[in-house]
């Protein structure tokens, strides 16, 4: 079944609604605006927590509801509510009026349509048995204490969702999509003479549960998440100061995401917040340097077939050979800054107004190995993992915490180092790229990107690089 089928009846079949009722209702509501829509979802989600030996939580959830959304030359009116019903609409609709005020706009056209689907529409939720996911789980744990006598706890979670969503503008087009999302995650923690360490390894993506659980699949999470925690369990002390930084490739691109990423989103550029405001067509980074974003990659957690205004995800460049090329659209700052929407207009449900957002985030391949890249550094650092990260995006700002790091002596991968930092600011960083690889590799399917209150799922990836002069925090002398 389609996803406009599939839709129209969970919102309009079974509800009881009449849909040219609330397409006559959304239309009436938006005369004289600029833009605006009518957002339906329904949600089921899963989650499962497996720990110490014993399951400690298990939820499920359905919700359903709709934000209605006004907008006004660059104000917006938002009213949302769990009610899917004529009244609630109503009620919805007498409330964004009010953004208009005398304002007299033209309706922006709708987005185009597409017959694609990057996805499979079925929900994950029933395809597995309570009974048998528990039984994953139960696996995975004695599995992983198997492994090694060193492990003192294991901590594993299982999560899935299924959306539904409709967008109903007010000249009457409907745009629909189906969304699955599934992620295993597995966290190791080992111990040996009074030391204690940890590994994790996650994965997921907008699938079914069928690859993830596999013994195939989950061994081999459990034993990525070991092989971290006993490579921990040896780490030294990591230096501190200004040397050359080798990020490996795939998850190290949640550093791109965050400290450069959000600063080429349209609205902080529209309001010339971000560090990168008014440069495109300038030089920005690297020569070498190119950077998209690609909402179009098959099953990838990211990747959206129609973003939440209705607009068809696209892959944008943003940065194209050190040259600013791009932003990153959703409709409102489009329009207001005279570009083309981008496919990125996304929200964390239907009580969230949508703003531009990333999907999967790239860094494209160079040409050097990644052996050559680490054999050109006489001393640094060599960043395989990260942990949490945060940046400002008004001047670029970054500090991020290596997970998994080594010290790279004359060329050689040395011991592993702990403590690690990543202090800098994007846009200086992206100009220190000097050595990129040509083993670009998206992240294993674990991101969810924060901004305004707001979370979504999201991808990275990256090939190897090597990035000089970056200020390294640590504990032990450089």
């Amino acid at each position: 079944m389609s996803a406009m089928m599939e839709t129209d009846r969970i919102f309009y079949t079974d509800s009881g609604l009449d849909q040219g009722r609330v397409s006559a209702l959304v239309g009436d509501a938006l005369k004289g605006m600029d833009d605006g829509e009518l957002f339906l979802e329904y949600s089921q989600s899963e989650s499962f927590s497996f720990d110490d030996g014993k399951l400690k939580n298990a939820n499920f959830d359905t919700t359903q509801g709709f934000g209605l959304r006004a907008v006004a030359g660059e104000a917006q009116g938002y009213a949302h509510a769990n009610e899917i019903s004529e009244a609630a609409i109503k009620r919805a609709a007498a409330t964004v009026r009010s953004v208009r005020s005398g304002y007299d706009g033209t309706m922006a056209e709708a987005p185009a349509g597409t017959n694609r689907s990057l996805y499979t529409g079925e929900s994950p939720l029933q395809a597995v048995s309570f009974a048998d996911k528990i039984k994953v789980l139960n696996d995975i744990d004695r599995y992983a204490r198997g492994c090694d006598s060193r492990v003192v706890q294991v901590m594993v979670s299982l999560a899935s969702e299924w959306s539904a969503v409709q967008i109903v503008r007010g000249d009457g087009s409907h745009f629909a999509d189906l969304r699955p999302l599934v992620r295993l995650s597995v966290s190791v923690m080992v111990g040996d003479k009074g030391r204690q360490e940890m590994g994790s390894y996650g994965a997921g993506g907008r699938v079914g549960y069928k690859t993830y659980l596999t013994p195939e699949f989950w061994q081999a999470s459990v034993d990525e998440a070991l092989r971290q925690a006993l490579v921990n369990l040896d780490s030294v002390a990591a230096p501190a100061g200004e040397m050359p930084v080798v990020l490996g490739a795939g998850w190290p691109g949640i550093l791109l995401h965050e400290a450069i990423g959000h600063g080429l989103e349209g609205d902080f550029n529209r309001k010339k917040t971000s560090a990168f405001s008014g440069l495109l067509g300038q030089r920005v980074a690297a020569p070498g340097v190119t950077v998209v974003d690609d909402g179009t990659i098959p099953d990838r957690r990211g990747s959206i077939t129609v973003d939440d205004e209705g607009t068809p995800s696209s892959r944008t460049v943003l940065i194209e050979d050190g040259i600013l090329k791009g932003y990153l659209q959703d409709r409102l700052n489009a329009r207001l800054m005279k570009m083309p929407a981008t496919g990125n207009g996304r929200r964390q449900s239907y009580s969230h107004a949508p703003m531009p957002r990333m999907t999967n985030t790239i860094m494209e391949n160079g040409q050097h190995y990644a052996e050559e890249i680490i054999a050109s550094v006489k001393r640094g650092i060599y960043a395989v993992n990260f942990g949490g990260g945060q940046v400002d995006i008004t001047n670029g700002k970054f500090v991020f915490s290596a997970s998994e790091a080594y010290l790279i002596e004359d060329g050689k991968v040395g011991p592993a180092i702990k403590g690690a930092t990543l202090i800098g600011n994007g846009p200086d960083a992206l100009t220190k790229v000097s050595m990129i690889g040509r083993d670009s590799r998206l992240d294993p399917g674990i991101g969810t990107c924060g901004k305004a209150g707001q979370s979504v799922p999201v991808g990275v990836g990256q090939p190897t690089m090597l990035m000089t002069g970056l200020t390294v925090g640590g504990t032990a002398t450089a």
